[in-house]
C-alpha cells in the first residue's frame, strides 16, 4: 500500500528565518515520514516564493535516506536551461520522480515563459531523462479524454490528479488510462483545511464521512494515494499514524 505524503516547503519571508523555517519543515518530515511511504513536495504552492523543493529535498535525503520524494515542477516561469538544470539537480539527489505542471501564476509578476508541461515531458523524455527519473503530468478529476492527446502523447510515467471527489472518478481515470501510473490526491478532511476544501467545492461534512472508505477504495484501484492536509498536520500525522498501525495489523494476521 503506497501512501504518498504532500507537503509544502515553507514560504520565503522577510521578517523570518528561513533556516529555522527550513529546520522546522525537515522535522515535521522526519516525523510523518514513518507513517508513510514518500513525499511529494511542491513548489510555490499559489505563487508565493517558497524554498525551493530540490534544496528541501536534498536536507531530506541527508536525513532520511531511504525516503522516495517526488517534487513538482512548476514550467511557467522557468526557460528550457532552467528546467533542465532542475530535473538534473533531481536526479542528482535521488529523487524518484517529478511532477511536471503549469503552476499557478506568480505573485511577484515575473511573466509566463511559454513552457508547455506537456511540451516539456516530451522534450524531456527525448533527451532519455525518463530512464533516470520517472515524469508525471497533472490530470484533472474528470477530464475530458478526447482532449488530452498532447498529455497522453507525452508518455510519461503517470497522471498526479486533483484532488479527487468519489471513488467513480477514479476508476474511470483508471479504466481510460491503461499503462499509466496514477497517483490520486485525497484532501485530509480536517476543518483547518475548510478553505481548500471551498475553493475545491467540496462539502467537507461528507467528505470526512466517507474518507477513509474513499482512500482505500482509491488504493485497492490504483495502489496510489497521496494525501494532503496544507493546514493540519497534527491531524493527518494522526491519521496516518492510525492507518500505519491498521496495516502492520493486517500482514501480521495474514
Amino acid at each position: 500500500m503506497t501512501i504518498r505524503y504532500e507537503a509544502n516547503p515553507p514560504k520565503i519571508l522577510p521578517d523570518v528565518n528561513t533556516d529555522e523555517s527550513i529546520q522546522k519543515f525537515v522535522d515535521r518530515i522526519k516525523i510523518i515520514s514513518k507513517k508513510c511511504n514518500a513525499i511529494h513536495l511542491t513548489e510555490n504552492v499559489l505563487g508565493f516564493q517558497r524554498v525551493s523543493p530540490v534544496e528541501a529535498g536534498k536536507i531530506i535525503k541527508k536525513e532520511i535516506p531511504d525516503l522516495p520524494i517526488t517534487v513538482s515542477l512548476r514550467v511557467r516561469d522557468k526557460s528550457e536551461n532552467e528546467i533542465s538544470e532542475f530535473v538534473g539537480k533531481c536526479i542528482k539527489r535521488g529523487f524518484s520522480g517529478i511532477l511536471i505542471l503549469m503552476g499557478d501564476p506568480s505573485q511577484t509578476n515575473k511573466p509566463d515563459s511559454g513552457q508547455v508541461p506537456s511540451s516539456v515531458a516530451k522534450r524531456l523524455k527525448e533527451q532519455r531523462m525518463d530512464s533516470k527519473i520517472d515524469l508525471y503530468l497533472s490530470i484533472s478529476n474528470k477530464p475530458n479524454f478526447s482532449k488530452i492527446a498532447k498529455k497522453l502523447d507525452a508518455k510519461p510515467a503517470g497522471f498526479m490528479t486533483q484532488v479527487i471527489q468519489n471513488a467513480e472518478q477514479v476508476q474511470k481515470l483508471s479504466d481510460n488510462l491503461k499503462g499509466f501510473s496514477i497517483i490520486p490526491i485525497l484532501l485530509y478532511p480536517s476543518p483547518k483545511n475548510k478553505k481548500s476544501a471551498e475553493f475545491l467545492n467540496l462539502d467537507l461534512a461528507s467528505y470526512a464521512q466517507e474518507f477513509e472508505g474513499l482512500l482505500h477504495k482509491t488504493h485497492e484501484i490504483t495502489g496510489d494515494v497521496l494525501v494532503t492536509s496544507p493546514s493540519d498536520f497534527s491531524g493527518v500525522n494522526e491519521f496516518l499514524e492510525k492507518l500505519s498501525s491498521q496495516r502492520t495489523k493486517y500482514f501480521a494476521s495474514g
